[in-house]
């Protein structure tokens, strides 16, 4: 998986007005746990946290702060402003190369399906997958090939086999299907 550095002042817990001073300096406030180590309260730039946040990748961040510290992390949570939809308030998980990483992997669909060519419309219902791997094992992308895909059937998570990679999402959840178009329904009744 691809690593992305970010770069973080740390800070102390402060009140609302203090949050706000932050904010309206183009930060935003974070917070770094997990690993059975203490919380670390930190800012990082606005502009800086766009890469990671308005990006349909994942990655693992490279957290490097203001006081020599570095962390591997994941995104974990994001709070957006409902109504200039920015980030104010970003959750980061720690992680490390000795423990299984769980994280969303963005799911591409490949191949033009059997079901496509006789007519039907292939759906993409998840784009993304909960995954379970060693940092080294966590891939950018997990490709589903949809050739052999007829009308009517669908591919699910359970269905999806990758080597060093548990897929933690419900083994139900539909990845994509063929579905029948009205012209398709047509030729069938006729």
């Amino acid at each position: 998986m691809k690593h992305i550095e970010l770069k973080g002042q740390v800070r102390e817990t402060g009140n609302k007005a203090v949050v706000k001073a932050i904010r309206k300096e183009g930060n935003v406030p974070c917070n770094l746990y997990g690993l059975g180590m203490e919380n670390v309260l930190f800012t990082v730039s606005a502009q800086d946290l766009k890469s990671i946040t308005d990006t349909p990748n994942s990655y693992i961040i490279d957290l490097e702060l203001n006081d020599g510290k570095k962390f591997f992390a994941v995104l974990h949570e994001v709070q957006f402003h409902p109504v200039t939809d920015e980030a104010i308030h970003v959750d980061f998980l720690a992680v490390c190369d000795t423990k299984p990483v769980t994280i969303d992997v963005p799911v591409i669909v490949t191949g033009h399906s059997e079901g496509v060519k006789l007519g039907g419309k292939l759906l993409v219902s998840s784009r993304k997958l909960r995954v379970s791997a060693m940092m080294e094992n966590l891939p950018d992308t997990l490709e589903v090939d949809s050739t052999h895909l007829m009308i009517g059937k669908q591919i699910v998570a359970g269905d999806l086999h990758y080597e060093g990679v548990n897929i933690v999402s419900p083994k139900a959840t539909i990845i994509c299907s063929v579905r029948p178009t009205r012209a398709t329904q047509q030729a069938k009744n006729e």
